[in-house]
């Protein structure tokens, strides 16, 4: 008896997650009780909060690793997700990663590898695929642009100097710095990391346009080339 299924309707209305949240603020909820209310309803004998105490359990309780799964994956894993449910946590995570962007700005200051992991963790830290971004910077070290330039797996023969450096030219940056991530969350950097550095590190003085670093992002962390003093 003492594992009867008791849905959320019938609780007290301080343990209810909407309730909770008109009252004390969306600050008051724990993580499981805002992905209840995300999910809506459970299925099968088990509450919204039930599945939603399931899910993050099966990711560590880690929000970043609940932010890698795909609408496939998340609908097909649990049973009594399905695709409307997965679909409007896919949206949240999708919104908290936009503010994240819009809280960076537009065309922020970069003076250290912190600044720029802060800046670029919203767009590839939940990647599960590899990408190479470069950021454009004027010579005060402020963003001008930001760019996605490969997507997939990929290694440092696959990337065209060339055109890397020909979007710089068109944007008249005057330092770049660039970055992939690791989806391994392994952060040391392969001998094709290395070398692609020192191709572009090369290329950057003939055209005296200056490499001031190359990140390796992942979930938990960075490695700077800079900082590391293998730039």
């Amino acid at each position: 008896m003492g594992n009867e299924y008791i849905p959320i309707s019938s609780w007290s209305e301080d343990d209810r997650p909407r309730e909770k949240m008109a009252v004390k603020g969306a600050s008051a909820l724990s993580t499981n009780e805002l992905l209840a209310i995300l999910l809506r309803s459970g299925s099968g004998g088990e509450s919204a909060l039930d599945l939603a105490r399931r899910i993050l359990a099966d990711c560590g309780n880690d929000l970043n690793r609940l932010a890698r799964l795909s609408l496939d994956e998340l609908s097909s894993r649990y049973k009594g997700m399905g695709l409307a449910k997965a679909a409007a946590v896919i949206a949240a995570m999708e919104l908290g990663r936009r503010r994240a962007l819009a809280e960076a700005g537009e065309s922020p200051v970069l003076n250290t590898s912190l600044d720029i992991y802060n800046y670029l963790r919203p767009r590839m830290s939940d990647l599960d695929h590899e990408e190479f971004w470069v950021v454009l910077l004027s010579v005060g070290c402020r963003v001008k642009g930001c760019e996605r330039l490969f997507s997939g797996g990929w290694d440092g023969t696959m990337i065209d100097v060339r055109m890397l450096f020909r979007r710089v030219l068109e944007s008249r940056a005057s330092a770049i710095v660039i970055a992939h991530n690791h989806p391994s969350g392994n952060l040391r950097p392969s001998p094709q990391d290395m070398a692609l550095t020192k191709k572009v590190r090369e290329a950057g003085k003939l055209l005296d346009i200056n490499l001031l670093d190359h990140l390796i992002v992942c979930l938990g962390g960075y490695y700077s080339f800079a900082d590391e003093g293998t730039l």
